[in-house]
């Protein structure tokens, strides 16, 4: 019997996660980033907040737009950038490609010094569905600074919940 019931349960929320994916969905998200893997930093722990909305122009694309704050001990940076999520299967595994604007505040040894970079930012994740609407996201992700790939790449995990209207 519970067999059955977790199987009719996977149906059900299968079936939504369909309907989320089709052209003309709204999309709005907020994540928790931050365990950036970063070989480049002995500071291997970062807090960050992004926000992203987007909308999908077809079904299982997404065109978003992305703002961010990420603070570590050093430095804060404030981020804008646009990318493209593909949806691979219907159920949420997710590809993201995008480019980003980072404006950085470093304190070196004495004095702060700005940093503005940019970024290719790829990313892989999955969307675990609640209910028809709402869905928890992890991914992982890496920012490939263009202008000072050694000091600013980063790999890193990010959490966030969804809300797909």
């Amino acid at each position: 019997m519970k067999k059955y019931l977790l199987m009719a349960l996977f149906a059900v929320v299968s079936l939504g996660a369909n309907a989320q994916f089709e052209a003309g969905t709204g999309y709005a998200s907020a994540s928790l980033t931050g365990l950036n893997f970063s070989y480049n930093s002995k500071e291997k722990v970062s807090l960050g907040l992004d926000a992203t909305l987007g909308y999908f122009f077809e079904e299982a694309w997404m065109a978003f737009g992305q703002f961010g704050y990420d603070h570590k001990k050093n430095d804060d940076r404030l981020s804008a950038g646009v990318g493209v999520r593909y949806y691979i299967l219907q159920n949420g595994l997710y590809l993201n490609l995008g480019v980003k604007y980072e404006y950085a505040n470093v304190k070196a040894i004495k004095y702060m010094h700005q940093v503005h970079n940019l970024y290719a930012t790829p990313e892989i994740g999955y969307c675990f569905f609640l209910n028809n609407h709402v869905s928890i996201e992890p991914a992982v992700y890496y920012d490939l600074s263009v202008n000072h790939f050694s000091d600013f790449s980063t790999v890193g995990l990010r959490i966030g919940f969804g809300y797909y209207f």
